[in-house]
């Protein structure tokens, strides 16, 4: 049998809530004269038979009639003072949900047209604040039947409008500002996404109060990133993957093999930086051009100048074999051929 309730309230904060049933989990009956307390922190919506009849404002309100003119047609006129009637209400949290945390789970791609690949990714964070507007519509379009609907129960939602906004503006902007110029604008950025999501959230009920951007930054793994999502074809991939092993090499304090176990065995670091070449310069004659700008005789260092490595990268390069040259005295001496068969080794 359900509970006969004659004051109704939730005197909870709601910290984590935004909606809370009364009663939560069972069948509840009211009467004509039960009181409805309502906290400064929240709106009350009341429910019978699955209808919204009314909503309160902080207070204690009296369910009468004359409060609630619909009551009379559904409960047909057919009870009195002590006749219970069976009906919900719903407390909302009024207060607003300032800090609220946003990312970006994936990076967003942009093109950035005149610079580098011609695409980046973004990743970015930030927070994000909310209120509820409308709590009947917030109740009637989201919460249904549920006794308690909490904050996080909408945060994946909340936050794929926002991102899918900042996705829209991004590439919207970066048609004439390249990433540089994007960074750099996180107040207008912020602006716009708030002013784009704000009729989405104003139509489940809610009203967004700020949308912050605290950071975007090139993703550090972009090159990766590009290819798993098809935009980069191997041989470009490949081309900056040893782009990146030479620069690591060429950072490695000890030397040690960093040039060439550096760029990954078998690989061949000669096929590589050719490709590279051709691929930058427009082709083999290019190519022909650079190696012909080559001293006949050079020393390490003149030779880690040509490969933009370190000359202990070179050195170790000598000592393993891998390049070969002539010791004279202390010092090494390496021909053009020897360097261009290295290359192509």
């Amino acid at each position: 049998m359900a509970r006969i309730f004659d004051v109704i309230e939730y005197p909870n904060e709601m910290q984590d809530e935004l909606i809370h049933r009364f009663p939560e989990g069972e069948a509840g009956d009211f009467r004509i004269g039960s009181q409805v307390i309502v906290r400064e922190s929240q709106t009350a919506v009341f429910f019978r038979d699955g209808k919204a009849l009314d909503v309160f404002g902080p207070g204690r309100h009296t369910i009468t009639t004359a409060n609630i003119p619909l009551l009379i047609d559904l409960v047909k006129k057919a009870f009195d003072d002590k006749t219970p009637f069976p009906a919900e209400v719903y407390f909302v949290a009024r207060r607003e949900m300032p800090d609220e945390k946003w990312g970006t789970p994936q990076p967003i791609i942009v093109k950035n047209p005149g610079m580098g690949l011609g695409v980046a990714l973004l990743k970015g964070f930030g927070t994000y604040g909310y209120q509820i507007a409308e709590p009947q519509q917030f109740v009637t379009q989201l919460v249904g039947a549920r006794g308690i609907f909490r904050t996080a129960d909408i945060e994946t939602r909340l936050r794929h409008i926002l991102l899918t906004n900042l996705s829209d503006l991004l590439g919207e902007t970066a048609r004439t500002n390249d990433i540089t110029n994007l960074v750099g604008m996180l107040n207008e950025l912020s602006a716009s996404v708030r002013a784009k999501a704000s009729d989405q959230f104003k139509a489940l009920g809610l009203e967004l109060k700020t949308f912050l951007i605290a950071n975007l930054m090139p993703s550090t793994e972009s090159v990766q990133e590009l290819r798993d999502m098809g935009v980069l074809d191997m041989d470009t991939y490949t081309r900056l993957q040893a782009a990146d092993a030479l620069l690591e090499a060429a950072q490695n304090p000890s030397g040690g093999a960093g040039l060439t176990a550096g760029i990954g065995a078998g690989m061949g670091v000669g096929n590589i930086l050719q490709q590279s070449l051709q691929g930058m310069t427009g082709g083999g004659q290019a190519a022909a051009g650079a190696a012909a700008g080559i001293p006949e005789v050079m020393s390490p260092a003149e030779a880690a100048q040509y490969l933009k490595v370190s000359e202990e990268d070179v050195l170790a390069a000598l000592k393993s074999g891998d390049l070969k040259g002539k010791k004279l005295g202390k010092a090494f001496r390496i021909s053009k051929e020897a360097l261009m068969a290295f290359l192509n080794s």
